[in-house]
């Protein structure tokens, strides 16, 4: 949402955010008046800090350079911003890398920036907080899914609090380097994700056990794919930049998703929605969606181009 003009009273302070995240580095600048963000700036860069670190436990050189590259770059666009509060939260990969002490310390070297690590609990928090300003939640429970590259949120909530929330290690880029492994995905690979879903996610069936999930909402991401995929691919004119959330036909959604899973890398590289970092990616996010989704008996689906960096900014303007 662009500044308002007007009477409204403008805020003396201008805020960046930077969500440092396993397979992308966002930034927002923005200023926050009566709970809303008014954005002034924003990038990202496919960073991939995760490529080819996870089973060594470190950022590894060329991914790691990336990353103190568009520091550097954010740092430069902040300054001439003149923003008076910056913050910078590190998710998945960097807080489970060996060397994520010192890129934080190389970062704050070369640009006074000082990275804060948070745990999966506190990043579920902020997510919550994101999407709550978005104004998409409803008043009854709604359960948010936030598909990150090294880990994924869980918020069961309403439009008020959350009821229960938890991060779990199981991000795209790591269900993809587990399962992943043909194209198209096959069978017997798809019953493997199924069975360490089974397993994996016990504390969030056990959570909603005795309650009913009306909605399930996606935070930014893959959901922003699906979305653009859906409505290009009927020839609408659509602006994710512009869409603060959106809510899927549920055939629209099953059918895209069949058709993602189904499909080659080719074919996914060609479809007109779907962003080089989501090409392969967007496949276990499909497959994790769905599986939710089935497991549940969901048959609402939304998203909201709001997450982790604006829950951010809403804190700041507290």
């Amino acid at each position: 949402m662009k500044l308002p003009t007007g009477n409204k009273k403008q805020p003396d302070t201008t805020f960046a955010v930077m969500d440092l995240g396993t397979n992308t580095f966002h930034l927002l600048i923005a200023q926050v008046i009566d709970g809303e963000v008014y954005e002034i700036a924003r990038d990202y860069e496919a960073v991939k800090l995760g490529e080819g670190g996870f089973g060594k436990g470190s950022i590894q050189p060329a991914p790691y350079q990336r990353g103190i590259k568009s520091m550097q770059k954010f740092s430069d666009q902040i300054k001439a911003q003149h923003a008076g509060v910056v913050k910078a939260v590190a998710t998945s990969m960097m807080r489970n890398s060996a060397n994520g002490p010192g890129f934080i310390n190389e970062v704050k070297a070369l640009t006074g920036i000082q990275i804060e690590l948070i745990d999966g609990e506190r990043e579920a928090e902020y997510i919550f907080r994101g999407v709550k300003a978005s104004g998409c939640l409803p008043a009854d429970n709604s359960l948010i899914l936030d598909i990150g590259g090294g880990s994924v949120e869980f918020i069961l909530c309403n439009d008020k609090n959350i009821l229960w929330k938890q991060s779990f290690e199981i991000g795209a880029v790591r269900l993809m380097d587990k399962f992943h492994q043909a194209d198209p995905i096959p069978p017997d690979a798809i019953e493997a994700l199924h069975h360490y879903l089974d397993d994996v996610l016990k504390p969030m069936f056990t959570a909603v056990e005795n309650t009913r999930v009306t909605k399930l909402i996606g935070s930014a991401g893959a959901f922003e794919t699906f979305a653009e995929v859906i409505e290009t691919g009927k020839g609408n004119s659509f602006d994710i930049k512009s869409t603060k959330s959106y809510d899927f036909d549920l055939r629209d959604f099953i059918d895209t998703t069949n058709t993602i899973i189904r499909s080659f890398h080719a074919e996914r590289a060609a479809m007109k929605g779907i962003i080089p970092l989501r090409v392969d990616m967007i496949v276990v996010a499909s497959l994790l969606t769905r599986y939710v989704m089935e497991r549940l008996n969901i048959d609402s689906v939304g998203m909201t181009t709001y997450s982790l960096k604006e829950g951010v900014m809403v804190s700041f303007g507290r």
